[in-house]
């Protein structure tokens, strides 16, 4: 029996190898407070950091020799448990890798434990690529054998474990994993315009460039996408990437919601205007100058969403220079426009103006694998270095680039492809007392890889030496069938598969020493200068746009003027594009300090919490093979819908889908991609048209008859579908 002492705020999450050796780890403050006290303080003097490893690799060293042990026996194991202190424990074995995520405070079901566990297995994925494919690579990049690098890493990996958690409670793009995007298509086609002539094609004929070449760039303002380019030869970047890639710029510079909703209240204070329009007085600058922004109801313009709303005009003030300016402070000393009386309130706006982004460090780019296709080949973890540029604070430029000697990784997946097919006929081969046909033929391998080896040069003669015991295996008498000894072949087969094994090993090998550790070596990267410089044009471009970015960031789409007249009774919708990986739903930001449509305190968080419970429940229904659920809830109606659409925007019959288990990826895109799979798995009858998908979460008063409820859903729907084709991504 496993005797674990379990404490009572116990919240953690742990990637080990089947040796009981723990490669990774997160727990929250609570539980390692508590390791500590168990342990004895004596254990922690001088090197902490391993002491404390030691003591988390005793308390659950019986479990994971458990479950190690379970497989070995009968090839299975246990999946969750709950201990008699109602922890709950959620386990799932990657390779030979074993992640357990614990929670012992109620707040996190099954499902959220095992979507914690495949979103770490994602960020360990694009930080290290086609090295997880092999487990013995992968304990030596997770565990390295420097205590101060293995420090460093598992506090990245950490923290951006902690901003996912972060991210997940309080934005809707990561609730449901989806992009969402900035609604000001003029501004974004001015962006994109900007990012390809002015970004991407000067820094691509740079000599300064080092050999890198940008593939992608674009500018996210806090998790909202405003603009995105991709060069002429880069291949389209997956969606789940993109929303891990939003995460890790998260990560580097986290937003301070506090000083964005007080820059909201003070640049949204509205003062009596005489001629019949509001007129939005905001601090100024240094000396204290306001600037007028009018809003009149006598024009009107298209919205993104194709209705009608008052025309917005927003006219910055120039900053002053030069005389103007100490004119300016001299008269802001003696007449301020603003007297604050809580002076929190005047601090957090000075900081808004004062705070400037910490500069961009070029000499650690951080090394990113993505998914990529190209005419030569696909490869899922494509080397990239990604450069995030912060422009201001919450605002950000993010540069992908296609680094020296990346189309290697290329060739180093086809080869790695070639030999897990052989390898498994092999197997079936092996079970069979037969050699198998291989696809592609040997001898097509064989002169592939030789030519590989031979442009690869002297550098990877392990690889050449595994490679030529390979070829004197599989073309030995035994392996061409001439030998009529059934124990001949058997012993063959079996030797043929130690070597692809080996092989596989070796590729993964070479890959990690090109592209994972020589990217912490590698001197090339793009010059501080060039960098500078595409920094100083992007915020040049955006300087009299920023403080309306950050505003509207926090009210991208708003109900009243939108969308509470043509549909009333409506609180709340999430839309999702599931093809293209884009939602739309109105602002939901609650905070003590920014009052939204939704009210302000105890009534805003009570909306919140049912997005979020509906959005969970849809999921563990859609689990279960439904599209349509529609149910109510107190004085609220529920509603979720799933339906797929040709190109042109008629709607697909229905299908059955598969039901997932229990134990399945969760659904969603960092976690196992699952509505790929599912459109995927839909245009198995449809090869002749491009097949969409499409969600819609609504929820509505529940005075509000269900007929009424229903038409609304369709009409909403079809409002919706044409924002959705601004191309961004």
């Amino acid at each position: 029996m496993i005797k674990i002492k379990f404490f009572a705020e116990m919240k953690c999450l742990l990637v080990a190898s089947e040796s009981a050796e723990v490669l990774f780890y997160w727990a929250d403050p609570e539980f390692e407070q508590n390791i500590r006290d168990q342990y004895g303080p004596r254990q922690y003097e001088g090197d902490t950091y391993p002491a404390f490893e030691d003591s988390f690799n005793t308390l659950f060293a019986p479990l994971i020799i458990s479950c190690s042990t379970l497989i070995e026996k009968i090839n299975d194991t246990y999946t969750s448990f709950i201990t008699e202190n109602a922890h709950l424990y959620i386990l799932h074995q990657f390779g030979e890798c074993l992640y357990i995520a614990v929670n012992g405070d109620g707040e996190e079901s099954k499902e959220d434990l095992r979507r914690k566990i495949y979103v770490m297995k994602k960020l360990i994925e694009v930080h290290l690529g086609m090295v997880t494919l092999n487990s013995a690579l992968l304990r030596k990049e997770l565990r390295p054998q420097d205590t101060e690098q293995r420090i460093q890493l598992w506090k990245m990996l950490q923290s951006l474990l902690e901003t996912y958690s972060l991210l997940r409670e309080q934005d809707q793009s990561f609730l449901v994993e989806a992009v969402e995007r900035l609604i000001h298509p003029t501004l974004c086609e001015q962006c994109i315009e900007f990012l390809e002539r002015r970004v991407v094609q000067q820094i691509n004929g740079s000599p300064e460039r080092a050999g890198e070449e940008v593939l992608h760039a674009f500018i996210l303002v806090n998790t909202k996408l405003l603009a995105f380019y991709s060069s002429r030869n880069a291949s389209s970047i997956k969606p789940s990437d993109l929303l891990a890639l939003i995460l890790m710029v998260q990560n580097l510079y986290p937003s301070n919601n506090e000083l964005d909703d007080t820059a909201l209240e003070l640049s949204t204070q509205p003062v009596c205007s005489s001629g019949g329009s509001i007129s939005i007085q905001r601090a100024g600058g240094k000396g204290g100058t306001s600037t007028n922004t009018t809003y009149s109801p006598s024009t009107t313009q298209e919205g993104p969403e194709g209705s009608s709303v008052p025309e917005v005009f927003y006219t910055p003030e120039p900053s002053p220079t030069g005389r103007e300016s100490d004119a300016a402070e001299m008269e802001g000393e003696s007449a301020p426009v603003f007297q604050f009386i809580d002076p929190d309130v005047q601090m957090a706006e000075d900081s808004l103006k004062t705070q400037e982004a910490q500069p961009p460090d070029p000499a650690t780019p951080r090394r990113v694998f993505l998914e990529a296709t190209f005419k030569e080949g696909y490869c899922p973890m494509m080397p990239h270095s990604m450069y995030c540029l912060p422009l201001w604070p919450g605002i950000s430029m993010v540069l992908l680039t296609k680094i020296p000697n990346s189309q290697v990784a290329v060739s180093l997946y086809q080869f790695l492809e070639a030999f897990t097919m052989l390898e498994k006929k092999l197997s079936e081969g092996q079970e069979g007392g037969s050699l198998p046909r291989t696809q592609p033929p040997l001898s097509e391998l064989r002169n592939k890889l030789d030519k590989f080896i031979r442009a690869l040069g002297s550098n990877e003669i392990q690889l050449q030496n595994t490679w030529t015991d390979f070829k004197n295996k599989a073309f030995s008498r035994a392996a061409q069938g001439t030998s009529r000894e059934k124990q001949d072949l058997c012993d063959c087969l079996h030797r043929l598969l130690m070597s692809c094994h080996a092989m596989k090993t070796r590729l993964c090998a070479v890959y990690r020493q090109y592209f994972v550790v020589q990217s912490h070596r590698s001197p090339q990267r793009l010059s501080v200068s060039l960098q500078e410089k595409a920094l100083a044009m992007m915020q040049e471009k955006l300087m009299d746009w920023k403080d309306f970015l950050l505003v509207k960031s926090k009210r991208n789409i708003t109900m009243v003027c939108t969308y509470l007249e043509d549909f009333p009774g409506l609180v709340h919708f999430i839309y999702v594009d599931r093809t293209a990986g884009q939602m739309i739903a109105p602002s939901l930001n609650v905070t003590d300090l920014s009052t939204t449509e939704l009210g302000k305190g105890p009534l805003a968080h009570f909306i919140k919490s049912k997005v979020w419970s509906l959005v969970g429940t849809a999921r563990r229904y859609l689990q279960k093979g439904y599209t349509t659920v529609t149910l109510r809830d107190g004085d609220y109606y529920f509603c979720y819908f799933l339906w797929f659409e040709s190109e042109t925007g008629y709607k697909l019959e229905g299908i059955e889908l598969p039901v997932l288990s229990e134990d399945s990826a969760p659904i969603g895109m960092l976690a196992g991609d699952y509505y790929r799979k599912l459109l995927r798995y839909y245009s198995k009858d449809h090869h002749t048209e491009i097949v969409k998908c499409y969600e819609l979460l609504t929820i509505h008063l529940g005075v509000i008859p269900t007929d009424y409820i229903l038409q609304h859903c369709c009409e909403l729907a079809k409002k919706l579908w044409e924002p959705t084709r601004i191309p961004l991504l």
